[in-house]
Parts: structure tokens; sequence; C-alpha cells
């Protein structure tokens, strides 16, 4: 083998392997694109779902919690909080709606926010339809 590494054998290598990844992220994009309508069930998606993630927005809750593991660390995840309740949308209602205004002595606690019925309903809604999209079990939930 020869010695010499020429600038032509570095360009060679060079577009050789930027070919070769281009085509390896076109093609990660194709199947991504062509898989995603199956797994987040978009169709889904109603005005009650629109409004539950508009208040889950406003009120910051991603600053406390993880959604599908995008977020904060300090509360629980809640993409699969529906199915941890039950499937019970009351059960989360009635969690959020019936805080503590003054939250629990010596504990981190979720503040009481006031939301409406209509309010509460919708992001039990939002945390319903998160909760059935198919993230092939990611984020690892060890809480249970």
């Amino acid at each position: 083998m020869n010695e010499t590494f020429t600038k032509a054998m570095a360009r060679n290598i060079f577009y050789g392997g930027s070919l070769f990844f281009i085509l390896v992220f076109l093609g990660l994009t194709y199947h991504t694109e062509k898989v995603l309508p199956e797994r987040d069930h978009r169709e889904n998606i109603t005005e009650q779902v629109v409004l539950g993630k508009k208040v889950w927005e406003e009120n910051n809750c991603v600053g406390c919690h993880s959604l599908l593991g995008e977020g904060a660390y300090f509360a629980p995840e809640l993409g699969n909080v529906y199915t941890r309740f039950g499937g019970s949308k009351e059960a989360i209602i009635a969690f959020i709606k019936y805080r503590p205004a003054e939250g629990i002595e010596g504990r981190r606690s979720m503040p009481q926010f006031n939301l409406s019925d209509e309010e509460l309903e919708a992001v039990a809604e939002f945390l319903k339809w998160t909760s059935e999209i198919n993230t092939s079990n990611w984020p690892p939930n060890i809480q249970g």
C-alpha cells in the first residue's frame, strides 16, 4: 500500500462519505414520513385536543413535566398518564382540579391552576390523545 495520502484521496473520501450520509439521511426521512401517519393517529385530533394543548402551553406544564421525553424532569412524565390513571379522564380532571391551593407541606406539589371545567376536560383529552401515540415504548417509564 502506498504510504502517501494525497489531497485527491482525501477529497474522494470526503465526497464519498458525504454522498453516503446524505443518502442515509434521505432514506431515514422518507421512512419517517411514511410511518408517522400510522403511529401518531393524527385523525383523532379534535378541537378539544387542540384546546388542551393550548392550555398545556399557556400554563407552562412542560416547565415541570416531560411529555414524550421532552420537557423538565421535576414532575412525572405525562405521556402515559392516561394509562397510569386506569384510562380515566375523570381521574386526571379530579387530580388537577382538587390540588391544594397552598401546596403540600414539605413536598414538591403541583400548583392549583383554577382551570375551568372546559379547560380541564380539554387537558384530559389532550393527555389521552398523547398516551395513544405509538412511541415504541419511549421514553421508558420506571414509575409504572
